[in-house]
């Protein structure tokens, strides 16, 4: 082989593995360390006994959520947790809000102005006299028992978080399935040791492990995540803490959201860049394939794939299935939406052609969304639009 085309299919490969190496080459690394059910076996503890349970608050941060506060408090009160159970709703520069979840029972913090989550949530923490402290998001539900759930796991020490399963109600399309596959990678990371990945809709902290979060970090999650591992915790998974969220409504918001999201999450890895390095290690590990990779090497070295691709297409074969798979993934993002509409009534049947090509159509349209997503998380980055405060529709 010349050196040219040696050269050449070395930097295609090095692309190639920079491409996958957060959705495909990560995942098999854990797939391979955890293999054969091995990695950290959870202690077998039973659920304290009757009367037992620790105290437990419930923050509530909200805004513009006057029209669904009540249903949050009722859907908390049912959930069934043992022991005393505190809500406290942090109305962040909201006082209809505030208002609404006064008169449907609930102590409410009201701030004049717009603090954003992450300030309100030191704030509730503030207020706080409970050993243990769940968030969740105003507009969600929980699955019943899931409070109970990620209580129990506060009888291991070492715990100092709890990341619960968020899920999306849209009838399997690509949000569905972009949340099982995070699912299935905290799990896994849950087994070696700790995962990076909490989540705002649904996650327990050990009030003594919780720090305040600094004003201008827009990822209150991550960045929770990582403080308290820093100090020594770990944080769990429990799979069945379940937390649904209403389906998003468009690609737009999707896109303003997860651009949004990528952007505060690069601010945070940049801030905490001290647990990137190696001697940080797991968490470094988790970071580098969970999270940095997949929002710059991959979209970076998919574009030049494209780029590379589109210059060779008239003489490779392998070029053109390449350019043609890149544009089956955007006709599947444009489909997914009304295929998984269409065959949402065959779930009761199980598996079907017309569930099967929606959810292969709601999978290729994912992976191109995500790759452009972090592009363009990247560009809101580098022009400092980060927000820790944004606009959200009244609910």
């Amino acid at each position: 082989m010349s050196r040219p085309r040696l050269g050449t299919s070395a930097a295609v490969g090095a692309l190639v593995a920079g491409a996958t190496a957060g959705h495909v080459l990560y995942p098999a690394w854990l797939a391979w360390r955890t293999r054969g059910g091995r990695g950290r076996v959870a202690p077998a503890t039973a659920p304290p006994a009757p009367g037992a349970w620790p105290d437990l608050t419930v923050l509530v941060p909200a805004y513009r959520e006057a029209g669904v506060i009540a249903d949050k408090l009722d859907d908390l009160r049912a959930n069934g947790y043992p022991g005393r159970l505190r809500i406290l709703v942090i109305a962040d520069g909201d006082p209809e809000t505030a208002a609404a979840a006064e008169r449907a029972g609930a102590r409410a913090l009201a701030s004049e102005q717009r603090l954003g989550k992450s300030q309100a949530l030191n704030w509730g923490f503030v207020e706080a006299d409970t050993p243990i402290v769940v968030i969740s998001d105003a507009n969600n539900r929980l699955a019943p028992g899931a409070l109970a759930a990620v209580v129990e796991h506060f009888a291991d020490p070492e715990v100092g978080a709890v990341a619960g399963e968020k899920l999306e109600d849209d009838g399997g399309g690509g949000e569905s399935l972009y949340w099982r596959f995070e699912s299935w990678l905290k799990q896994r990371e849950d087994r070696l040791g700790t995962t990076i990945g909490l989540v705002g809709e649904l996650s327990a902290i050990r009030t003594e492990a919780w720090r305040p979060i600094p004003a201008d970090v827009a990822i209150d999650d991550l960045w929770a995540a990582l403080d308290i591992i820093e100090q020594g915790y770990r944080v769990a998974y429990e799979p069945r803490a379940r937390a649904l969220d209403p389906a998003v409504p468009s690609l737009a918001v999707q896109w303003e959201r997860r651009t949004r999201n990528v952007s505060g999450a690069l601010h945070v890895l940049v801030r905490r860049r001290r647990q990137l390095r190696p001697s940080a290690g797991l968490v470094a590990a988790e970071l580098w394939g969970h999270r940095l990779v997949r929002f710059t090497v991959g979209p970076l070295s998919h574009l030049a794939l494209v780029a590379l691709s589109a210059s060779k297409v008239r003489s490779s074969r392998l070029a053109r299935l390449f350019l043609f798979a890149n544009l089956c993934g955007c006709a599947g993002l444009v489909a997914s939406t009304r295929a998984v509409d269409t065959a949402a009534g065959d779930a009761a049947v199980g598996p079907t052609p017309r569930r099967l090509l929606a959810a292969a159509a709601a999978g290729s349209g994912q992976v191109m969304f995500l790759q452009a997503v972090a592009l363009g998380g990247m560009a809101r980055y580098a022009r400092g639009d980060r927000p820790t405060m944004w606009s959200t529709v009244e609910r």
